[in-house]
């Protein structure tokens, strides 16, 4: 029932907030519902409306428990007063370890086509499907857990098997929370990725994972699209023109210097255009985008054995406006 080394059990620490999502599920506009193999199905914005705090929990959900978001009215974007402040002391194992959508999840229902998702969550945490988690030397245990799906329709039968099998534990205790882009719930979820985002680009980089000790981020919320790419295109742009992160990290001025020159978005020679633009210019193929692309606008490192701080990076209004639909 805990995970390794004496690390934390993020499946465990999620237990309560499933708990009080389900207890709230009606102020929150979310539904749950048990398929017939006993799993668990949280609507959080298919055939429900959803909205921003259940985005904002279902987010802390994501991050094994492990992490924080508020929504802040602060007004530091002009035209986009409504941002998402993400916190975590353990950013690591909350953001890579769990939020992050590695677990790439699909079933073939023949004439019905194919399924495909990917998983974030503490259950990745149990299956261990990616290489990442040997190098994050983290295995959880648990005899429950949960996965949340950017998808807009319910997974096949089939498919919940596979993965409770896969993480070990009985259908009947498998939780999957479903956020369709399209809605205020997924909406909010991911661009409170917002630290995620930055961590992975710097194990992208190279950066010594264990050497970031703390950190947070910040991103404008993007009003939702009906239309898939364009809602796609404008979480991603939250992130990319708005996002600002804050590393507190170990090491030497030098190390921490050059994750700050090369961490912001504006390093990838794909940044300049709504993200909506470039993800159809590689004909909507995410693995052909420069991956050098995916992190936050502006970025603060902090070296914690030296006292001194680095800056990169600048915010995009007028690309946000250009992306949030703003006349």
């Amino acid at each position: 029932m805990t995970a390794m080394d004496n690390r934390p059990s993020i499946n465990l620490l999620t237990l309560p907030l499933l708990d009080a999502l389900c207890r709230d599920a009606g102020q929150l506009r979310v539904v749950e519902q048990r398929l017939s193999n006993g799993c668990q199905v949280i609507d959080a914005g298919i055939n429900t409306p959803g909205g921003l705090e259940a985005g904002r929990r279902i987010a802390e959900i994501c991050m094994g428990g492990l992490g924080h978001v508020a929504l802040n009215g602060d007004g530091k974007i002009k035209r986009w007063p409504l941002s998402l402040n993400v916190h975590s002391s353990d950013p690591v194992l909350a953001c890579l370890g769990s939020q992050y959508a590695g677990w790439s999840l699909a079933y073939d229902e023949g004439k019905k086509g194919a399924f495909h998702a990917l998983g974030s969550g503490p259950g990745r945490a149990l299956a261990g499907k990616e290489e990442l988690f040997g190098e994050l030397a983290y295995r959880d245990s648990c005899d429950s857990t949960c996965l949340v799906l950017e998808v807009d329709r319910f997974p096949p039968l089939e498919l919940t098997e596979k993965i409770a099998h896969d993480c070990a534990v009985e259908p009947a205790m498998l939780t999957l929370i479903l956020t369709p882009n399209h809605s205020l719930t997924g909406t909010t979820q991911v661009v409170a990725r917002v630290l995620e985002v930055a961590l992975h680009k710097a194990h992208a980089l190279g950066f010594p994972l264990y050497d970031i000790v703390d950190g947070s981020g910040s991103a404008p919320l993007s009003p939702p699209s009906p239309d898939f790419v364009t809602g796609m295109g404008r979480t991603n742009d939250a992130i990319l023109y708005g996002g600002h992160v804050h590393l507190f990290v170990k090491g030497s001025d030098s190390a921490a210097c050059d994750l700050a020159e090369s961490l912001p978005s504006g390093s990838s020679p794909d940044y300049g255009k709504p993200f909506s633009q470039v993800f159809k210019a590689y004909n909507c193929d995410f693995f052909e985008i420069d991956p050098m692309l995916f992190s936050t606008a502006q970025v603060t490192v902090s070296c914690l054995e030296s006292g001194n701080t680095f800056h990169a990076g600048e915010i995009d209004e007028q690309m946000l406006d250009r992306s949030f639909g703003e006349d």
